[in-house]
């Protein structure tokens, strides 16, 4: 059986976001804590007991001590379920949260090699001492089965894919630490329980969508799917920024390029927006933007949303 928790919904910044004012962040500290996300994460485990983590966002220890899935177990005194965290790319959203797991707990940290080299050349998180916190290299189109941190099998199966995407946006002008060209900055994923045989995608930032994209994710039970942005250019119209969202590497939800138009035509049980900005008006539920999404299949999920596959 495969758990999925969602442990974070919103892109970097959560909503509300600490500085801003936009309509989603004023909304969201008037409505309540319904409103509130924290930056994008999944958590996934084969026996409930073991958890992998889908990135590691700035707010992992709020997501840990907030889902009681992922607690230490009754009575021991240093403790975690958590057997490995799988790096989709290099930026902040995605790995700052590996510094609040720096307590000597064993686990394994899987990316691709240009997003470890991006984790070797800055020194700060050498405070993950490698003896305990082993750093995995993973191909694209290499199926991998992440281990428990006793080294034992966790009966799943993990295929890393390309996504069209780029490299974290602190690296632009300079000299990329995992070099510069090919695929490997962005990833999405495949999890699988070997057993059963159900799986879910999780494609948290995507700039293009691709017949090649369509076609992995055609069928599938559960996708999670890039939802930065409603449109292409809303940080602009909102006085929130000067960047496009496909020059962010990421693809708008809407329009005839979008996320909800290039995707209607698969066969995908369950249609799940994550990774969503402040900015993006589909995170008010009482939006149009919502209803349209919600009237296509999408869903907008809470933080702590829980799916039994």
């Amino acid at each position: 059986m495969l758990r999925v928790v969602v442990l974070g919904a919103g892109a970097g910044g959560g909503v509300p976001q600490w500085n801003c004012g936009c309509e989603g962040c004023r909304t969201a500290r008037s409505f309540g804590h319904e409103l509130y996300r924290t930056q994008a994460s999944v958590a996934f485990s084969g026996d409930g007991e073991h958890w992998f983590l889908i990135n590691a966002s700035p707010d992992l220890r709020q997501q840990l001590n907030a889902t009681p899935q992922l607690h230490p177990k009754a009575g021991a005194l240093r403790h975690t379920p958590v057997a490995g965290v799988i790096l989709t790319n290099s930026e902040v959203d995605a790995v700052a949260g590996l510094l609040s797991m720096r307590e000597g707990s064993p686990f394994t940290v899987y990316g691709h090699e240009k997003v470890l080299a991006i984790l070797a050349s800055n020194s700060i998180f050498n405070v993950l001492n490698e003896k305990t916190v082993k750093r995995q290299p993973i191909g694209i189109g290499e199926r991998f089965e992440p281990r428990l941190t006793d080294g034992t099998r966790s009966g799943l199966e993990v295929l890393p894919f390309a996504v069209p995407g780029k490299s974290a946006w602190y690296l632009e002008g300079k000299a990329h630490p995992g070099g510069e060209g090919g695929d490997g900055d962005t990833l999405g994923l495949k999890i699988s329980d070997k057993s059963s045989g159900k799986c879910f995608y999780f494609i948290a930032a995507c700039a293009d969508i691709t017949d090649a994209l369509k076609a992995e994710i055609d069928g599938a039970a559960l996708v999670f799917f890039d939802g930065t942005v409603w449109r292409d250019d809303e940080m602009i119209r909102a006085g929130l920024g000067h960047k496009t969202g496909k020059s962010m590497g990421h693809v708008a939800m809407s329009g005839e390029d979008g996320a909800i138009a290039r995707l209607a035509d698969l066969n995908i049980d369950r249609k799940i927006f994550l990774h969503i900005n402040n900015s993006n008006p589909a995170l008010l539920p009482a939006s149009p933007e919502r209803k349209t999404a919600e009237q296509a299949g999408w869903q907008i999920p809470a933080d702590g949303t829980e799916i039994v596959l």
